[in-house]
């Protein structure tokens, strides 16, 4: 089996920054991509960003220049810097991982519980 959890979350004023994280652990044999969705009270879940093993990143538009995914490999953790907050980055957000499960040798897709950030005065 597979875990993600997140960490990092918490209440920050607007023009603040915070730095999630998540940590993979199990059965990994090894990871492709990693991402971060988020999911605003009332709205449906958007993707944020994504990197791949390779390190490539992409961003949705709404927090390009603003946020930075970044990841390591040796610990199997996913990074989201966010700056720049505005009151709409208010959502839970989750990780994601495509993770290659040992022994099956299996591809399947994990989520993180989901970490709270809140940006208000």
């Amino acid at each position: 089996q597979v875990q993600l959890v997140e960490s990092g979350g918490g209440l920050v004023q607007p023009g603040g920054s915070l730095r999630l994280s998540c940590a993979a652990s199990g059965s990994i044999s090894s990871i492709n991509n990693m991402g971060w969705y988020r999911q605003a009270p009332g709205k449906e879940r958007e993707w944020v960003a994504t990197i791949t093993s390779g390190g490539s990143t992409n961003y949705a538009d709404s927090v390009k220049g603003r946020f930075i995914i970044s990841r390591d490999n040796a610990k199997n953790t996913v990074y989201l810097q966010t700056n720049s907050l505005k009151h709409e980055d208010t959502a839970v957000y989750y990780c994601n991982a495509l993770v290659r499960v040992s022994v099956t040798w299996v591809w399947r897709e994990y989520w993180g519980q989901g970490t709270q950030v809140t940006v208000s005065s």
